[in-house]
């Protein structure tokens, strides 16, 4: 019952709220206006009926009395102005006997039964030939007599008026209250979009303000937000140290292996200077990621047909498949492109052969790299985008494979887009399937 319950239940915050808030004002105009306001003028109606019954008894008990018809008529005249009544005697008789009133007129309703049960004489009564009467005709000795009541003498006014007031009173307080409603969850509205921009790498100007449990969570927000920053800051200036600092050592490594007799163990100390400047790359963009980078509007299929022939040109053998979609992507083109180079890179080393595509939807952008090597075991595909997971020996730094951060690299890029990595089969090739999958 419960689960049933919450999928029609509305999901912002903003309609569970005006939900609750509506909720108890449409109940209590149902109790008012149907518990309350029904049962007392169906009191009210039976009240007044029963004073009306009393007069038609007392009419019908002296016309019956009389002797003769003329002498009837002048009584039931006389006794009709006196009690504000219309009599017709004779009056004519309908073809069939069945009451007539209006099926939401409650209130005839209730004058009809209270006239059935305490006037055995009554024959018909008419609530539709005249809205303003109730016209009644009864058995007497002389014929039938028709009797013409005033509507406002046997049932009490239907309470339109206050009903009305009530719908008009009740929606203009629910406006009041949804106005304010929205003046006190649109400061959560713009904190949670701040917080779902700045987890896509984004940072979007925002002042705490509100109800003071708000503005606490955004000024504990844009501290946490100042305090990663800052960190990521520094981090980048310790790398960018890092960086030159192995790099020059590294660089008079070469220029003296340039000046030495080539030979078999200057080959080897070249290559080993060549795969140290390698990983030393591969540890600066997993440690650097994209925080330096600032988010742009670029043409996505233009981006990666970028990749794919810079690839081309480095020798490596991708071609580009199919790119569904067109539009303008806001991202950061550099990370993106690394992420590309690293899933190609990977593709073609284990594997003969690559290709890429890409698919734009109005809610994500999804570039996909496959290709025809071996695979990763579906039970093993979590371990591969650890950082440093090298999942055979055939990946070995030493021999040729990489240092396990090609697809952790892809995948905290992904995520600083507020999007994410995923690995599969791929249906044309028979290999890796690795989808880069990228939030709008």
């Amino acid at each position: 019952m419960q689960m049933w319950l919450k999928a029609y239940l509305p999901r912002s915050l903003f309609g569970r709220a005006a939900l609750i808030l509506i909720v108890p004002i449409v109940a209590i105009q149902l109790v008012v206006s149907v518990v309350f306001i029904q049962r007392h003028f169906e009191g009210v109606t039976r009240q007044m009926t029963r004073g009306v019954m009393i007069e038609m008894r007392h009419l019908i008990a002296e016309v019956e009395m009389e002797p003769t018809l003329p002498t009837a008529q002048l009584r039931a005249g006389h006794l009709a102005a006196a009690l504000d009544l219309m009599v017709i005697l004779p009056a004519a008789l309908p073809d069939t006997a069945v009451d007539r009133r209006y099926f939401w007129d409650w209130s005839g309703r209730e004058v009809v039964l209270t006239l059935r049960a305490g006037l055995p004489a009554l024959v018909i009564a008419d609530f539709q030939t005249d809205p303003r009467r109730v016209i009644l005709l009864v058995n007497t000795r002389f014929g039938p007599m028709q009797v013409a009541v005033e509507r406002q003498r046997v049932s009490a006014s239907n309470p339109h008026q206050l009903l009305v007031l009530m719908v008009v009173a009740s929606a203009f307080m629910t406006l009041i209250a949804y106005v304010f409603l929205r003046n006190q969850l649109t400061p959560i509205t713009r904190l949670a979009a701040a917080a779902e921009a700045f987890g896509r790498g984004r940072t979007v100007p925002y002042r705490a303000h509100g109800a003071t449990e708000v503005r606490v969570a955004g000024a504990a927000f844009l501290d946490m937000r100042a305090r990663i920053e800052r960190q990521i800051e520094q981090r980048t200036l310790l790398l960018s140290g890092v960086s030159h600092d192995l790099r020059t050592p590294l660089t008079r490594m070469k220029l003296g292996l340039s000046l030495l007799p080539e030979d078999e163990d200057t080959d080897a100390l070249r290559r080993d200077v060549a795969d140290m400047e390698r990983l030393v790359d591969e540890f600066l963009a997993f440690a650097r990621g994209d925080a330096m980078e600032d988010p742009v509007v670029v043409d996505p299929a233009a981006l990666l047909t970028r990749a794919v022939e810079n690839a081309q040109r480095a020798g490596q053998a991708v071609t580009l498949g199919l790119c569904d979609g067109r539009g303008l992507v806001t991202l950061r083109p550099q990370a993106v492109t690394r992420a590309l180079e690293n899933l190609i890179g990977n593709a073609v080393r284990y594997g003969s052969r690559a290709e890429a595509s890409m698919v734009l939807t109005d809610r994500m952008l999804r570039l996909t790299v496959e290709d025809d090597g071996p695979g990763i075991p579906k039970d093993r595909r979590d371990e591969a985008m650890q950082p440093f997971s090298r999942l055979d020996a055939a990946r070995n730094p030493n021999e040729g494979g990489g240092v396990g951060l090609g697809l952790s690299i892809a995948a905290d890029i992904a995520r600083s887009h507020g999007g994410a990595l995923r690995l599969g089969e791929s249906a044309t090739l028979g290999g890796l399937k690795v989808d880069l999958v990228l939030a709008r």
